[in-house]
């Protein structure tokens, strides 16, 4: 299925069920970490738990062309990288990543997310990509400020996070500007 050589080194990987458990136990040794940032992590709670989830990504992707991947590190998985949501109609999408904690500071989330981005502006002829992330949130900032995504805004209390809200900050890329910077 879907694969893509970043480098090397790295690689993205569509998450398949064998994927399940390495997912999981990414998730698990990261847990605390990834609780900051995600709603999602309390519902992950057993291999199962990312079986579903790696099911229902897979259904996406087969009715629309969204996708989970696996950022895949000399053979192993690190992180998690896709679309939420394809508006066909609209052409657009917001993106999702994480990695693990040991990985990070080595711009592989960067050349991760460039992969991804061109993939639906080339081959999915998306018009805009939004990444939203938690204000605070100044890593997953960073990678949307080095991918030359503007800044549309940070919206405020806008997301419920187990007891408290978040603002989002909000960067966009669009079609004719991302595809013009990356000759």
């Amino acid at each position: 299925m879907f694969a893509h050589r970043i480098n090397d080194a790295e690689s993205l990987q569509l998450l398949e069920p064998h994927h399940a458990r390495e997912v999981f136990e990414l998730v698990d040794r990261n847990r605390a970490r990834l609780r900051e940032w995600f709603i999602w992590v309390d519902a992950v709670r057993e291999v199962e738990d990312t079986r579903q989830f790696i099911q229902k990504s897979l259904a996406e992707f087969a009715s629309n062309g969204a996708f989970s991947a696996g950022i895949v590190l000399e053979g192993r998985i690190v992180g998690v990288i896709g679309p939420h949501a394809i508006d066909m109609r609209n052409r657009k999408c917001s993106l999702g990543y994480w990695l693990d904690g040991d990985a990070q500071g080595r711009g592989i989330m960067t050349r991760a997310c460039r992969a991804v981005v061109t993939h639906l502006f080339e081959n999915l002829q998306l018009e805009r990509v939004v990444i939203y992330c938690a204000a605070e949130n100044h890593r997953s900032r960073a990678v949307a400020q080095r991918l030359g995504f503007a800044c549309e805004g940070v919206h405020r209390r806008a997301e419920w996070l187990y007891d408290h809200f978040v603002d989002l900050a909000s960067y966009a890329a669009l079609r004719e500007e991302w595809l013009a910077a990356q000759k």
